[in-house]
C-alpha cells in the first residue's frame, strides 16, 4: 500500500527518530510504498532512509519553495506549486495516512486530512503516530470535542492514536485488508 506519513523535517532527538525509523523499516520490508514530502532533512530523511534501505519505494511531494531540499533520489518526485497543491497530491497518491511528531505543518496537514475525513472526501484510514505521549493533548481536545458535539462522527471513526510503531502499521493493514 501506499502510505503518506506527514511529519517534521527538523533534525530531532534520539527518542522521536528511534520510532520513526523503526516505522520506515518496518514499512519498507512490508513492501510498501512511501508517500512524504519529499524532504531530504531531518526527520523525514530518517524515514526515508529507513523505507529505502529496507527495500520500500519513495514517492515524494515536494512544493516549489522547498524544492532544493528534496530528495535526489526518490523512486517518484512531484514539485507542488503550493502547500495546498502539496497536501491534494499527497492525499491522492496514498491509501492511508500515518501522522508522526511535527510542527506546526504537521499540525495543519493532519487537522486538514481530518476535515476532508470528517465530510466524506476520502476513507482513508489515518493513524496519529503518538512518540513518547506526543499526541496525548490534541487526543484530549479531540476527545472534549466529540463529548460535547463538535464531531459528527466518533473520533474512532476519524482518527486511531497508536502508541508504536508497529501497532501503527497493524492497525493500516487491518483497515485496509
Amino acid at each position: 500500500m501506499n502510505i503518506c506519513v506527514f511529519l517534521s523535517a527538523a533534525d530531532l532527538d534520539e527518542r522521536y527518530t528511534a520510532p520513526a525509523r523503526e516505522f520506515a523499516t518496518l514499512l519498507g520490508k512490508a513492501g510498501h510504498t512511501l508517500v512524504w514530502g519529499g524532504s531530504d532533512t531531518g526527520l523525514m530523511k530518517v524515514v526515508a532512509d529507513g523505507v529505502q534501505d529496507a527495500g520500500g519505494r519513495l514517492v515524494g511531494v515536494s512544493v516549489d519553495f522547498l524544492a532544493h531540499k528534496a530528495r535526489p533520489n526518490a523512486d517518484e518526485m512531484v514539485v507542488a506549486g503550493d502547500l495546498a497543491e502539496r497536501k491534494a497530491l499527497l492525499l491522492a497518491k496514498c491509501d492511508a495516512i500515518v501522522v508522526m511528531v511535527g510542527g506546526t505543518g504537521t499540525l495543519d496537514e493532519a487537522t486538514e486530512i481530518l476535515e476532508l475525513k470528517k465530510h466524506g472526501k476520502h476513507a482513508k484510514p489515518v493513524v496519529l503516530l503518538n512518540t513518547e505521549g506526543f499526541y496525548d493533548g490534541l487526543k484530549a481536545q479531540f476527545r472534549r470535542m466529540e463529548d460535547e458535539g463538535f464531531l459528527p462522527l466518533p473520533l474512532a471513526a476519524l482518527a486511531h492514536f497508536a502508541d508504536d510503531a508497529p501497532a501503527a502499521l497493524a492497525h493500516l493493514e487491518s483497515a485496509l485488508s
